[in-house]
């Protein structure tokens, strides 16, 4: 019995300019929305919605309600920040996210080379 040939090598990693272009990094994509102002433009509309829908209020809901139970002089920001972070990023409303996302699409292809 024969064995069957070997399977090709993979192709190698595509570096070409024109696919970077394409898809810049996250940290392209922050330093673009920095310099267009646009960064800004999003966290207001992002703090706008959240508002909207109550969020906010919730947030401060679980601060408080934490802070009561480990007693007001126990609770340093690291703890709430370490409890209520996961929480609160569970918590965003996807019609919050899907419009973030959108907008920030739409920046990309009105920045696209």
């Amino acid at each position: 019995m024969s064995r069957p040939p070997p399977p090709p090598p993979p192709p190698p990693p595509t570096t070409n300019k024109d696919q970077q272009r394409q898809n810049p990094s996250l940290q392209e994509i922050n330093i673009k929305l920095i310099q267009s102002g646009e960064k800004e433009r999003l966290k207001e509309l992002l703090r706008e919605r959240l508002l909207e829908c109550g969020w906010i209020d919730e947030m401060k809901a679980l601060c408080r309600a934490f802070t009561r139970k480990k007693g007001r002089n126990n609770v340093t920001v690291d703890d709430l920040v370490h409890v209520i972070s996961p929480k609160g990023r569970a918590s965003i409303p996807d019609s919050v996210k899907a419009k973030l996302l959108q907008r920030i699409r739409a920046f990309l292809a009105s920045t696209a080379d």
